[in-house]
């Protein structure tokens, strides 16, 4: 049994969660004013967790035809038969079912968008076979993380979640631009959209580049427009300083270290935030906040 749970936690890449669940807790933290209770802390970790892992295995049932095709995908749980088909339907109406039931117990407003919801997160997953933007659509769907953090806490929708959704849509698209520079050649012969299939690796990485200034950009005006102060500029130059690391001053462009240093990133990044926003919210930064 043991092993059949770390099966599915490697099917899902349950780890990946880390990229977007911090930003999740840091609007849980402004919208709670510190900690929630314990009850709501537990909810959201688990509508995290089981929205994510319905949303990855659709991806992973919706393209198992394609990744047996690429030679980089072919190992991967469905083509490889180390889950089937069946099983993978049954995995993601389970976490489904088990999402909506946790929003049910969240609150009202929670629970009356966790369907719709549910089924745009499953949606991401087709827009590469109509569309380049499919980053972007992945970047929406991540980042709705902090408003649905926000939502379950209060009940209704607020700006700054949204922001918070915003900046890690532009993170996470140009990180998935840089990821799917792997599959070039693959994403061609398949009929399959994306950025570097459409402009190249190199002026793939320059879009890349420009979503991840343009987070930064988006970041600074949230931290001017809610007076974030200190702790927030201060996770921002981290950020910045990793960010021309990785872009500018990397010695080596082979892209697997690339993608090794953007996941270890991607961490940073996500715990910087929440880092940045829970000094805040400790050292009183509410009684400044502008609704």
């Amino acid at each position: 049994m043991f092993l059949q749970i770390m099966e599915y936690g490697k099917f899902v890449r349950l780890s990946h969660t880390l990229f977007a669940l911090p930003f999740a807790f840091a609007a849980m933290f402004v919208a709670a004013e510190g900690l929630p209770d314990i009850k709501t802390f537990l909810l959201i970790l688990a509508c995290m967790f089981t929205a994510r892992n319905g949303a990855m295995a659709f991806n992973r049932l919706a393209d198992a035809k394609f990744d047996a095709l690429n030679p980089r995908t072919a190992s991967r749980h469905i083509p490889a038969g180390k889950i089937s088909k069946r099983n993978a339907v049954i995995f993601i109406i389970a976490n489904g079912a088990a999402f909506v039931f946790f929003a049910w117990l969240l609150n009202y407003f929670a629970f009356c968008c966790s369907l719709p919801l549910f089924l745009f997160l499953l949606s991401y997953s087709l827009w590469k076979r109509f569309s380049c933007l499919s980053h972007f659509m992945l970047g929406i769907a991540i980042g709705l993380s902090p408003l649905g953090a926000w939502i379950a806490v209060k009940g209704s929708p607020a700006l700054l979640p949204a922001a918070l959704g915003v900046m890690l849509m532009l993170w996470m698209a140009g990180f998935d631009i840089i990821y799917a520079s792997q599959d070039i050649e693959a994403d061609k012969e398949l009929g399959l959209h994306s950025i570097p299939a459409k402009f190249g690796a190199q002026k793939s990485m320059f879009i890349a580049l420009l979503c991840h200034i343009a987070m930064l950009g988006f970041a600074a005006f949230m931290g001017f427009w809610w007076n974030l102060g200190l702790p927030w500029y201060s996770a921002l130059a981290v950020i910045t300083l990793a960010l021309l690391y990785i872009h500018l001053f990397r010695k080596s462009n082979d892209l697997d270290k690339v993608n090794k240093d953007f996941f270890l990133a991607n961490i940073a990044v996500s715990f910087l935030v929440m880092l940045g926003l829970g000094v805040w919210v400790f050292i009183g930064g509410l009684n400044a906040f502008i609704p």
